[in-house]
């Protein structure tokens, strides 16, 4: 079964999900996936970002819901000057707050800069304000969140709502990547229509979804669609697709057990 991956892939290293679909063998069902990048970041603000990183006795702690956030301050490290005051004083300063995160390839990215996550089981913004929520006080000091320009505001409302003040920075902003029209046609007329089509966010929805519908034509109906958390689930409802299934946590096994159950209800 050929599942087509709209994602971008791990920096290093394999990446987990095309690994665990590829290995996934159950039942009827041998997964062939394949990755397509879809997306492209241009970093913002990041002197900014190092400043207000050189003061954490103003903030109460760090909140990432991306893992480009996170390498927003990677890149900040590649200046020895600024890698040797992180070594030096400002890891061990923030890592005496927290640091919550969404998801593990987050957190993982948290771990590589010497922080220690909180929270990444949450799957998702509405999960996270609740594990935050009972962590913080109310009108405590403010939470540095560095994030995207397309960022959702549940998060942001969801600790406004409950007194914890937030502090986001706009740390890169996301673009289509150039290659991706050209590297689904090259998809389409080489592997043909996919069992099955898994999107990674509302943007991949955005600049993929077109594209999909006008390569897969009148059989599009045939594509199972996956998402890979509520938040994708309702970007793809939004704009009239129906969801056959959402990973249960953003995670490669989660989501190889949903899309195999997918497909396997459909056959049964």
């Amino acid at each position: 079964m050929k599942v087509l991956l709209l994602k971008d892939p791990k920096d290093s290293g394999p990446d987990p999900y095309i690994k665990k679909l590829n290995n996934w063998e159950l039942e009827l069902y041998s997964f062939e996936a394949t990755l397509i990048p879809v997306l492209s970041f241009e970093f913002l603000s990041l002197e900014s970002l190092f400043e207000k990183l050189s003061h954490p006795e103003c903030y109460g702690g760090l909140v990432f819901t991306s893992p480009r956030a996170v390498e927003a301050i990677k890149i900040c490290l590649k200046e020895n000057s600024k890698k040797e005051a992180w070594s030096k004083s400002l890891k061990q300063m923030w890592n005496m707050k927290p640091t919550y995160v969404v998801g593990k390839a987050t957190a993982s990215l948290v771990e590589e800069i010497g922080l220690t996550p909180q929270g990444e089981k949450s799957g998702n913004a509405e999960k996270l304000v609740e594990y935050i929520c009972s962590r913080e006080k109310p009108n405590s000091s403010a939470l540095l969140f560095p994030c995207g320009a397309l960022k959702r505001e549940v998060l942001p409302t969801g600790l406004r709502e409950k007194g914890v003040p937030l502090e986001g920075l706009t740390v890169y902003q996301t673009t289509q990547h150039p290659d991706l029209q050209e590297s689904l046609s090259s998809y389409f007329s080489q592997q043909g229509i996919p069992a099955s089509v898994v999107f990674f966010s509302p943007s991949g929805v955005k600049f993929c979804l077109q594209h999909i519908q006008k390569l897969s034509g009148d059989v599009i109906n045939q594509i199972k669609f996956a998402a890979i958390g509520p938040t994708t689930a309702e970007a793809l409802e939004a704009a009239g697709i129906p969801v056959s299934c959402t990973a249960g946590s953003p995670t490669a096994r989660d989501l190889a057990a949903s899309i195999h159950r997918a497909l396997h209800c459909h056959n049964c």
